[in-house]
């Protein structure tokens, strides 16, 4: 049976409800258990880890699994009317059970040793075994309720002896026993006892409720742990602990040792038919205390909350689809509870129902069911490796991709791919085949594996870089330049990029540049190369010097300049890959490239070689480097430089031509006539110190006024001035020739003052160094016995007296004896040696 069918959620808020994620799941209890309703009702429940037991209308009690089956052989008619409650001790191997026959019940599942039926004569509403039941030393006790609370244990001799624990209080309705407490229900409230100090803890009393009869209600009681107990009656809660008294509280009085505290009280808006604890929260079974338009009882809900100190909070609701629930009362229902496993069973008279925690498989299956795949995922990893799942980040992954996929969200769908399938590559190979059926490739491209650790088929990256090609020609173009052509056929994909070319008019330079570089992967890079130029791409460079490529573009370089003479300069002269000469007849048609590129290769290289064409160039491209070259080379013709320079009129390199041929009169003319430039004019004749050139000048300006004047003003300090003062015509009108004779006069005499002063200092040096020379050749040389003779090779000094001879020695300090000179020999025959004939 599907959970929809066991709850229903619909309300005014049906949309925002489906929308909350459910807490638990449900079963409905099938197999055997179906066929025993056909013909039974249950009246009450009684759960162990290992079984179930059933009570009947009838007086049965049914032992099943927990999953329907009845145990073989465990069919007991236990009383004659309906089983009010059934009681099972921790171990399991024993219950009891009572009804109103007044008979009670006890039976060994596993022995008969202890199986027991007891007639009281009363109407028995509840009953409770000693958990410890089965252990010989817990004296086989239990309790029963009537009109008295009544303990039974085992006397010494085997008989049971009763003992009122508590009466005079009114009917005792229900009764939980836990390890040393006992809790149970009355007219007049809720009392705690203590089995192991025999005494009361307390009572808790009920509150007056008009218009509520207590007794029409049952009181469900239920110990979430040893100290911990639940208490459900009407609509209202109540949680309490046992707690120690502290030795404050005792004092000298003779209290218990232990108290009941209520640490939580609230009103539910439905009457409650059972109550059991999950974690730190409360599952509430509530019964609505409204009614439908034909009188009848609503569906039963089941609520999670989280109680405060006066207050719950709603966490989950669920309605439950009952068999029969239009026909039931609150205390039809029963709510049972296997902590251990936070296992609920939902009890109607003619339906079981099990509840559970969503685990990690439920909780995935919902949110993928309701759309929430991100949230799957984030559960799935958070909780990866705890235990084994039926789902995993691929499963939901994948689901999530088809929903994505379906919804149109292509982008989101390529993005998931690469946090779910990792380096899985069989799943990117089946996965992509549905981005392809929906022509969007594209959306995944970005993320498939393209890394050593992971790579795919070449198809899968043919068939993105076709659906490129058709759709996208510059993500097409994008690919190409990004992705390893390892990964594909290259052949096939220029194959079809030519065939595209063939029918598609619009981008065409992106596929050829895409083509280009194809084909550089197929190491045919002159039709790659071919392919730059004509698009004028420079990516052509970095294609020449990655793979380089200098040998097949000598045809290629005047397209290379057009395209970028700086980067193709460079190009050409790192490392002189290509001679220069090659270059140079690529583009002796070409004269502004041919200018730019020895104007770069003259900067590096020293030789002169082309200086003769950078004449022309220059004069032509670059007027304001030709006179610097002209200063700096010495390797051009100079009547070749001096013709070009005529042609152009370029006089100021005419003149510095003229200069070195030695033609200086034209020079000097050149200067005074075309550039009219005295300062220049008067550099020029010093320069070059001829004292006709001198007379030119003073000639060339005694008509023009002006230059007169200038000449008075600077000629003084380089000739003699008179020589133009006696040109000068006589009543000529010259400006300023007052203080430019008087400034011609200052300067002359400085510079005969600085001669004078000159010659003074050269004389008085020349006398210095002359006494210096000869005081340093009247000074005596010393001689030593190491000293040997430079032409017999003896020492110098000779010891006896009868040889003694006279010595010869030179300023250059070579010793000769004296009988060892030729007479002719004037100077050092070591310094200056003459050769025998």
């Amino acid at each position: 049976m599907s959970e929809k069918s066991l709850t229903d959620g619909q309300s005014d808020t049906e949309s925002l409800e489906e929308e909350i994620e459910p807490k638990l799941k449900y079963v409905r209890l099938a197999n055997h258990l179906q066929r025993i309703l056909l013909k039974d009702a249950v009246s009450c429940i009684s759960v162990h880890p290992r079984f179930i037991c059933l009570g009947s209308h009838f007086g049965l009690i049914y032992t099943l699994d927990h999953l329907g089956n009845i145990v073989e052989g465990k069919e007991i008619r236990a009383h004659t009317v309906a089983v009010n409650q059934i009681s099972i001790e921790s171990s399991g191997e024993f219950i009891a059970s009572c009804s109103d026959d007044g008979k009670i019940f006890i039976h060994g599942l596993y022995s008969d040793d202890r199986n027991d039926t007891i007639n009281v004569g009363r109407v028995i509403k509840t009953i409770a075994l000693d958990p410890n039941f089965n252990k010989s030393s817990s004296g086989g006790r239990f309790i029963i309720g009537d009109h008295n609370l009544t303990l039974y244990e085992k006397t010494f001799l085997g008989r049971l002896r009763p003992t009122v624990l508590c009466g005079s209080e009114g009917l005792v309705r229900s009764i939980s026993w836990g390890e040393n407490f006992i809790a149970w229900s009355s007219d007049i409230g809720v009392r705690v006892y203590d089995i192991n100090a025999r005494c009361s803890l307390g009572l808790i009393k009920w509150e007056n409720n008009p218009g509520v009869s207590t007794e029409k209600f049952r009181c469900n009681l239920r110990w979430a742990d040893a100290r911990t107990l639940l208490i459900g009656w009407v609509d209202t809660v109540r949680v309490c602990i046992i707690r120690k008294r502290s030795s404050i509280e005792l004092g000298n009085r003779d209290l218990p040792e232990y108290l009941v505290d209520p640490i939580s009280t609230f009103q539910t808006e439905f009457y409650i038919s059972g109550i059991a604890p999950l974690d730190h929260q409360l599952v509430l079974l509530g019964f609505p205390k409204e009614v439908d338009a034909n009188q009848k009882s609503l569906r039963p809900q089941l609520y999670i909350v989280e109680y405060r100190d006066n207050d719950y909070v709603d966490i989950c609701t669920d309605s439950l689809s009952l068999r029969g629930y239009e026909e039931y009362t609150v205390n039809d229902y029963h709510l049972e509870v296997l902590i251990e496993e936070n296992r609920f069973f939902i009890v109607a008279p003619k339906d079981v129902v099990i509840a559970s925690p969503y685990d990690l498989d439920d909780r995935i299956q919902w949110l993928i069911q309701h759309g929430k795949f991100e949230e799957a995922l984030n559960a799935i990893t958070q909780n990866n490796g705890s235990r084994e799942a039926r789902y995993t980040v691929e499963s939901v992954g994948i689901a999530y991709l088809d929903h994505l996929l379906g919804k149109g969200m292509y982008d989101m769908a390529g993005k998931l791919c690469l946090n779910i399938f990792g380096h899985k590559k069989e799943v990117w190979e089946e996965q992509i085949f549905k981005f392809a059926t929906v022509h969007q490739l594209r959306s995944v491209s970005p993320y498939i594996p393209r890394s050593a650790e992971c790579t795919l088929d070449p198809h899968m990256y043919e068939m993105i870089l076709y659906e490129y090609l058709k759709l996208d020609s510059q993500g097409f173009l994008k690919l190409v330049k990004e992705w390893s052509p390892s990964l594909y056929n290259t052949c096939a994909v220029i194959n079809a990029v030519l065939e595209h070319l063939l029918v598609c008019d619009a981008d065409r330079n992106t596929y050829l540049e895409a083509l280009a570089m194809l084909y550089s992967y197929e190491q045919k890079y002159d039709k790659s190369l071919s392919m730059y130029l004509q698009l004028k791409n420079k990516d052509v460079f970095n294609l020449i010097q990655k793979h380089n490529l200098y040998g097949v573009i000598h045809d290629m370089i005047v397209d290379l300049m057009d395209l970028d003479y700086e980067k193709t300069i460079a190009l050409l002269l790192e490392k002189n890959r290509i001679p220069a000469e090659v270059i140079v007849d690529k583009l002796k048609n070409h004269e502004l490239q041919l200018y730019r590129y020895l104007d770069a290769y003259d900067k590096i290289n020293s030789k002169g070689e082309y200086h003769g064409k950078l004449v022309k160039l220059y004069a032509v491209f670059a007027r304001d480097k030709l006179l610097p070259f002209l200063r700096r080379s010495d390797h051009y013709p100079i009547q070749e430089a001096l013709d070009i320079c005529q042609k152009d009129k370029y006089y100021p390199e005419m003149v510095y031509l003229l200069g070195r041929v030695g033609d200086t009169k034209e020079a000097l003319e050149l200067i005074t006539k075309e550039l009219k430039d005295m300062q220049q004019a008067i550099e020029f004749c010093q320069e070059h110190d001829d004292p006709d050139l001198w007379n030119d000048l003073i000639n060339h300006s005694l008509d023009k006024p002006d230059f007169i004047t200038y000449l008075l003003q600077h000629i003084g300090t380089y000739v003699d001035p008179t020589v133009l003062v006696e040109k000068i015509k006589k009543d000529e009108e010259i400006p300023g020739l007052k203080n430019s004779l008087v400034k011609m006069l200052r300067d002359y005499n400085l510079q005969v003052s600085v001669q004078e002063g000159c010659k003074k200092i050269l004389v008085s040096d020349y006398f210095n160094l002359h006494n210096k020379l000869v005081k340093g050749q009247q000074k005596g040389i010393a001689l030593s016995e190491e000293m040997v003779c430079g032409a017999c090779h003896r020492p110098i000094i000779i010891r006896d007296l009868s040889r003694t001879t006279n010595l010869v020695v030179y300023n250059c300090k070579h010793c000769f004896h004296e009988q060892c000179l030729v007479d002719t020999e004037t100077n050092c025959g070591i310094c200056h040696p003459t050769k025998k004939t």
